[in-house]
This record gives C-alpha cells, structure tokens and sequence, in this order.
C-alpha cells in the first residue's frame, strides 16, 4: 500500500477536485504493476517551484512538469518525493487534448516508477516505462497518453 503525504500550494490546483483521492487512486494502479509499500511524499506546486527544483538538482534552468526524487533505502518507508507544476502539465494537457485530471494521473505514475529506479533514457528503458505508464493508466480507464500525443515521453 502506498501512503501520500500531500501538499498543495496554489489555489490553481483546486479546480480538480480530491486531489488526495486522485493521487491515491494513480499510486495504487502503479503499485499494483511495480508492487512496493511505503510513503510518497507528493508537492502540487507552481511553475516558480518547478523552475527552481529542476534548476538546483538537475542543472536545467527551465520549468518542468514532474520531478521525483527517490529516497535512500535507510530513509524507508519514504519512497521519495515528487512534485508536479500546475503551469506547465494544464499546458501540455490542453496541448495534447488531455483532460487535466487524467493528465495528471499520468504524471503521477510516471514519477512513481522514476522512485522505484525505471528510467527513459535508453529507448528499451523508455518502452519499459511507458508499457507500466500505460497498463496502469488503462486499469483506470485512462487512455493510452502516447497515441494522443508525439511528444514522446514526460
């Protein structure tokens, strides 16, 4: 079972809804492909937060939509932490045509898997996690994000 630690910050974010319901409900269809227990501290922020988190930890001086950080295996149960840009995932929602809820569900599975160690950096890595990305977004009745769009992956 996966257990969330939520912060929101942004009155943005409250056009969604439960907001603790829909992480819970896209953490669990993750783990239910990439089985793990413990806590996944989860930030829905703004684009400024995101600018600067990718900035500071990963040298790139731009906004992103999600960011995971994996915890240590002494800092269990923390998976880690992950945070989502409301800014640039509504934009790339509306762009590829994507409801936002199911948008960000989708980003929520893929920095889920990134805390579990799946990467996208080779294409036999990439193919790996859009194949979790997309079984677990179809078990939620979400459709496959990769035929609606060509951006390749998030």
């Amino acid at each position: 079972m996966i257990e969330v630690a939520l912060i929101v910050e942004g009155e943005a974010w409250s056009d969604l809804g439960d907001l603790d319901a829909l992480s819970r409900r896209a953490f669990a269809a993750a783990a239910k492909l990439a089985p793990v227990e413990g806590l996944v501290s989860l930030l829905l922020t703004d684009d400024g937060e995101l600018h600067q988190l990718n900035r500071d930890f990963r040298g790139r001086d731009k906004p992103t939509d999600v960011l995971s950080f994996p915890a240590l295996p002494m800092d269990r149960p923390l998976l880690g932490d992950i945070a989502v840009a409301h800014g640039v995932a509504a934009r790339d929602a509306a762009a590829q045509g994507k409801a936002m809820p199911d948008h960000l569900t989708h980003l929520l599975i893929h920095g889920y898997l990134h805390l579990l160690g799946h990467d996208h950096e080779t294409p036999e890595e990439a193919a790996q996690m859009e194949f979790l990305e997309i079984s677990a977004l179809a078990s939620l009745g979400i459709a496959n994000p990769y035929l609606l769009c060509d951006t390749g992956s998030s």
